[in-house]
């Protein structure tokens, strides 16, 4: 069977960051503005850009024995701190290492927000980004040739999720608003829808991708939790949240821990080689607003999850049920506010992107620029 064609692809370069008036624009006016493509590189004002968090980070005073984490590790093995004391240098190095970021590239190349992000497997200037319409931008930012720019199909087209097919980078999956889980190409194929609703009144709102166990899992907005392999098979469908799951994540180090996330509330941890139902869970963590998000480490140790008012909370995989470190951040989540989950290091660890509304904002250290 032929793949389905999605509306329309094109290449074409990011969108100038424009002033935005209160007056709506027309289509006509969006699609001339897509055409006005072009990229902002390290040569631009940063004068917009004063605003921007890093400015806090820089008046961080470091202190000099924690400027360097190789020194903070060999002093720790001389026996010439404590544990707890390389645990605040390494923070500490760390914090300086990130207020020395700056903002080298940007772009606004979307008529509406921003939703959904991932960097590229083993591409580490390749980044995917959808938004509330349903487009779709692959950006290298290395390279000086125009990005590809899949076209949504506007309203009720939300991307929730999306993430790159581990065993063919050329395709990604993705959740949307429009009630499918799909697969598809950067030419806008459809190769394979995994789940459909076919009706405006349920959709996914998050997935991701094991490639070791090859399972595909998505999560709708009346809490069911559905486990699929890549050939499609549904393994289960199962309601595990009382409310819509916003987020569902696979440890990157034991894939057979799933946690999702959800606007009950809660973040429940679960072992898909054992579920057998909502109760199924290994732990429910509890918290005090609804959740955005859950998000494992690179090592699978420790879980961090945002909510929606003004928490970020870190779990640690020893003892899940123990109180978290809190950390108070302002974020209160609000309906024209992307949620605190669009900001992510590339897999090399030196380049980070984040998502403010119309806006990606791509950091990285001078010397690398």
């Amino acid at each position: 069977m032929a793949p389905k064609k999605r509306p329309e692809t094109r290449k074409t370069s990011e969108v100038a960051l424009h002033p935005r008036s209160k007056r709506s624009r027309s289509p006509g006016e969006l699609e001339h503005e897509a055409k006005k493509l072009c990229v902002k590189g390290p040569g631009s004002s940063r004068r917009s850009d004063s605003g921007c968090p890093r400015e806090g980070l820089a008046s961080l005073q470091v202190p000099p024995h924690c400027r360097s984490i190789i020194r903070a590790l060999h002093h720790h093995k001389l026996g010439r701190t404590t544990w707890p004391s390389l645990q605040q240098d390494l923070q500490q190095s760390f914090l300086n290492s990130l207020a020395s970021y700056r903002i080298f590239q940007k772009a606004a190349p979307f008529d509406r927000r921003a939703t959904s992000m991932a960097w590229h497997p083993t591409n580490p200037s390749t980044l995917a980004v959808g938004s509330k319409g349903g487009d779709i931008l692959l950006w290298n930012f290395g390279i000086k040739d125009k990005p590809t720019f899949i076209k949504g199909i506007g309203a009720g087209g939300s991307i929730t999720g999306l993430k790159f097919n581990p065993l063919n980078t050329d395709q990604f999956f993705i959740s949307s608003m429009e009630g499918t889980t799909r697969l598809q190409d950067f030419k806008g194929n459809i190769l394979q829808v995994y789940t459909s609703y076919g009706t405006c009144n349920f959709w996914f709102c998050s997935l991701d991708v094991s490639a070791e166990r090859r399972v595909v899992v998505t999560g709708d907005n009346v809490g069911h939790v559905v486990l699929l392999n890549m050939d499609g098979k549904e393994l289960w469908n199962l309601r595990m949240h009382k409310k819509k799951v916003t987020h569902v994540a696979l440890n990157p180090c034991s894939d057979w821990c799933l946690v999702t996330a959800s606007v009950d509330q809660t973040v429940k941890i679960w072992d898909l080689r054992q579920v057998k139902g909502k109760s199924g869970f290994l732990y429910s963590l509890p918290h005090r607003h609804p959740v955005n998000s859950a998000h494992f480490s690179p090592d699978g140790v420790r879980l961090l999850t945002t909510d929606q008012k003004s928490e970020i909370r870190v779990y640690s995989a020893s003892q899940w049920d123990r109180p978290p470190n809190l950390i108070p951040h302002p974020h209160r989540h609000f309906q024209h506010l992307t949620p605190i989950k669009l900001n992510e290091f590339n897999p090399m660890g030196d380049t980070l992107a984040s998502v403010m509304g119309y806006r990606i904002l791509i950091w990285s250290q001078p010397e690398r620029m």
